[in-house]
């Protein structure tokens, strides 16, 4: 199993290539495939991670929706053909820069 920090830097990395590929504007975003298969790429990766941090450090940070991740994770995998670009747009605008936060502070004191 790898440390939780190799799954925490990962996270971030996600985290980075997704505000760059939103830097663009949400009506770009909406028209751009590439855009969007980039940043429905990156939440998969990022979704499949968290997954992977031990349960002893999310326990530490119940502030985290751990739950929530790992529904919006079963969505991006198995219900492709109905994700909502809306919510996805939602979720890297409002969530993201929160995670993002969380996340940091997490590697700081893992």
């Amino acid at each position: 199993m790898k440390d939780n920090k190799v799954y925490l830097k990962y996270i971030l990395q996600c985290i980075q290539k997704i505000e760059e590929d939103i830097s663009c504007g949400y009506k770009n975003f909406m028209k751009s495939h590439l855009h969007q298969d980039a940043v429905l790429r990156n939440l998969h990766t990022l979704t499949e991670s968290t997954q992977r941090i031990s349960n002893e450090a999310k326990a530490k940070y119940p502030n985290i929706n751990w739950k929530g991740i790992s529904a919006f994770r079963n969505v991006l995998v198995h219900d492709y053909l109905g994700i909502d670009l809306d919510r996805v747009w939602q979720v890297v605008s409002e969530d993201i820069p929160e995670l993002k936060k969380q996340i940091t502070q997490m590697l700081t004191k893992e």
